[in-house]
């Protein structure tokens, strides 16, 4: 259940892209939302060619504006600015999330400056590496609007282990909440699109290698039937599906033929985020996906 939204804002219309989702989400669930602006320390003269809220009263009187819009008639609206100063936005982002009890923080890949000059060395990329709250990334549309937020189908993407399982309890109340359909898949490479270490093995070993990556694919097809048959027993149609390939490139075909409104993924979160991005979920690639990717911690990740 999806109780309390945080929703930072920096006073763009570009970070004003989450307020859809930000919105539906809490009328489909009866959710508060907070909206908080941080003032930092040493801010930019502006964001996006915008003037940067550097000043306490002005980011409140431009919070409550938000918080009068229509979108949010009939909605529990709260409106925090953090003062003193921020060196740290992300550390921030997380304490507030956790005082607040938060259970999902939306954030805007800023499209204009690509996913990666966002999520790299920014604010999702490092609250995701420093807090449990799940987060919720939306892309502005290629004119820097605020899309709608329509959740029909949901792809949930895993691996095959419990440690990828944390996307799915969300994910299942999503599609409660909107009656949507879920869609499991899971990508099996081939011996052509493996990397790291496996590469080796398979230029050595193919054949061997070829044996080893077809049993994993009928242990994949078994594995997310089950789960598919549970889900739509406890009343979420699910469908599943294995594919072969690179990870990357299958995910974002995979998104595009079931016609997705939404991903919801567990990602490890240890270093750099280095077992989520590297050889796999590029922030090209998920860019490409063109669509809402809520990002949950891994297991392994969570229990720490």
């Amino acid at each position: 259940m999806i109780r309390q939204i945080l929703v930072p804002l920096d006073g763009s219309a570009l970070a004003e892209s989450v307020l859809p989702a930000a919105a539906a989400l809490a009328g489909g669930f009866g959710a508060r939302v907070t909206l908080l602006h941080i003032v930092e320390e040493r801010p930019p003269g502006t964001i996006h060619g915008q003037p940067h809220l550097t000043d306490g009263d002005r980011a409140q009187a431009y919070l409550e504006e938000v918080a009068r819009r229509p979108s949010f008639r009939d909605r529990v609206v709260d409106a925090h600015v953090h003062l003193p100063q921020a060196g740290d936005v992300a550390e921030s982002v997380v304490d507030h999330a956790r005082e607040l009890g938060a259970d999902l923080v939306v954030l805007s890949t800023h499209g204009k400056s690509g996913l990666r000059g966002f999520l790299f060395g920014s604010i999702a990329m490092r609250a995701l590496q420093r807090g449990t709250t799940p987060i919720l990334l939306v892309n502005p549309t290629a004119a820097g609007e605020a899309p709608p937020f329509v959740c029909r189908k949901i792809l949930v993407p895993l691996d095959g282990t419990a440690a990828h399982e944390p996307a799915l309890p969300i994910a299942s109340t999503l599609g409660r909440a909107w009656r949507a359909f879920l869609h499991l898949e899971i990508v099996v490479p081939t011996v052509g699109t493996l990397s790291g270490d496996e590469v080796v093995t398979g230029v050595l070993m193919p054949t061997a290698k070829r044996a080893l990556l077809d049993l994993a694919e009928r242990g994949a097809q078994e594995y997310v039937r089950k789960l598919a048959e549970t889900l739509t027993a406890e009343g979420v149609p699910t469908t599943s599906h294995v594919s072969r390939g690179e990870p990357a490139t299958s995910l974002v075909d995979a998104a595009n033929r079931v016609e997705a409104d939404l991903v919801v993924m567990a990602s490890h979160a240890k270093g750099a985020l280095d077992a989520f991005w590297s050889g796999s979920l590029t922030p090209k690639v998920i860019e490409k996906l063109g669509r809402p990717l809520l990002l949950v911690r891994a297991k392994e990740d969570a229990d720490r």
